[in-house]
């Protein structure tokens, strides 16, 4: 084997292969032959998913501090009404509620699978949305050029109870995100199960035949680009046998879509251990009534009918939202909000208690607030982090996040 083969990267070969191997086509027949070749699936196991809203939503609207006065003082035009006006937040406990769109996720919290945690975030006071973004993926704190990403790290931590799987990470995501940067084990990427592998045309069935017998009798077991491209071949066959259409009863749109077949992989028993899910539009600095609710009601409808989808496997699996800042208290002069400091988090299932609005509310009076502009942060991201990797997935979390020892759980799990 040359050098320069040696020095390609698995990852890209595994990731990049996938795609030049998808424009040579198969059939469904033969797709279904390879797939009950392949290796057996894996047991099910705990799974974190992890769903990031990007852009930085505001935490004030989707959790409506109704109690507070001083929300509707500096929101005079976009606040949420409070409970029982038109379009009124839909109250949770007297002090906080529910945007109106979000109504779908009051059975969860009913049913006490489903909590919040308030005044969340970063303790950096950066309003920059690439570095939030990457110190959130990263789990470091104003790093530049982070080794891996934290979800990598929790993958080393859980790869310590079973053997390793390419199928361990995947990515619901047009590129692979920071969290799964790294680590000697690639994620899968996929950003439609639709367009993850090889379509059919009239020759395609003798073409990926001698493809993959050319992949099968490429070097030695320990050559890369062969292993690489077995492992990408097998994992095209596997994932075309996986519902790709969302059922009845599932919202339209991207989220949706993602959400669907993130619950038809995790169906399939492939043994993944953490998920990540992608969704954008959340920069809301003008018009921000008009904007927010359809993706507020996508939000809520999708991750309602993911609970349903999943059914008794909910279980195993545990959902936690992200942002990579909030926004401001006070409304702006085009019907938006700026860049602010601490949002809202949630997180149900797996052994989740819910039915309750975790961490410490710092209040909303000018004396609180982070700046005299922003609701502060009280719950580190990190501590949050750690507190559902350790809970759920059941690993030591001290080595997550270099330089930082978790140390104040929001009590997630009781």
């Amino acid at each position: 084997m040359s050098d320069e083969k040696k020095n390609i990267p698995r990852r890209s070969i595994l990731q990049g292969g996938a795609l030049v191997l998808a424009s040579l086509g198969v059939s469904p027949a033969f797709l279904s032959r390879v797939a009950m070749a392949a290796s057996a699936p894996g047991a099910r196991r705990k799974t974190l998913v992890c769903l990031f809203q990007r852009g930085a939503v505001d935490g004030l609207s989707m959790l409506v501090p109704h109690g507070e006065s001083a929300y509707y003082a500096d929101r005079p035009k976009i606040a949420i009404p409070r409970p029982g006006a038109a379009d009124g937040a839909i109250d949770l406990d007297g002090r906080f509620g529910l945007h109106p769109k979000l109504a779908s996720l009051k059975a969860l919290w009913d049913a006490k699978e489903l909590a919040f945690i308030p005044a969340a975030g970063s303790p950096d006071a950066t309003r920059s949305h690439f570095d939030a973004q990457r110190w959130m993926e990263v789990g470091e704190i104003g790093a530049r050029a982070a080794s891996s990403g934290w979800l990598t790290r929790c993958l080393d931590c859980a790869r310590g109870h079973g053997a390793a799987s390419i199928y361990d990470g995947v990515a619901m995501t047009p590129v692979s995100p920071l969290a799964l940067a790294g680590g000697a084990e690639p994620a899968l990427v996929i950003s439609d199960l639709k367009q993850f592998g090889i379509r059919s045309f009239d020759e395609g069935e003798r073409a990926t035949t001698a493809l993959r017998a050319l992949w099968e009798s490429a070097g030695d077991a320990a050559d890369p680009v062969a292993q690489a491209g077995r492992e990408a071949f097998d994992a095209m066959a596997k994932l075309a046998t996986v519902r790709a259409d969302p059922p009845a009863g599932w919202p339209k749109g991207p989220l949706a879509r993602r959400l669907a077949q993130a619950s038809a992989i995790l169906q399939a028993d492939l043994g993944t251990r953490v998920l990540f899910v992608d969704c954008g539009g959340w920069d809301t600095h003008t018009a921000q009534n008009g904007r927010l609710p359809p993706l507020l009601a996508e939000l809520g409808d999708s991750l309602a009918a993911f609970r349903r989808d999943l059914g008794d496997r909910m279980e195993d699996v545990m959902v936690l939202t992200m942002s990579e800042f909030g926004r401001m208290v006070a409304e702006n002069g085009t019907g938006g909000t700026d860049h602010g400091h601490g949002t809202v988090m949630m997180a149900f299932g797996g052994g989740v208690k819910g039915g309750r609005i975790l961490g410490r509310w710092p209040g909303l009076a000018r004396e609180q607030r982070f700046e005299s502009r922003d609701l502060a942060v009280t719950t580190d991201f990190r501590d949050l982090f750690a507190e559902a990797a350790g809970g759920h997935l059941g690993i030591e979390t001290k080595a997550l996040f270099p330089g930082f020892t978790p140390s104040k759980p929001a009590g997630l799990f009781g």
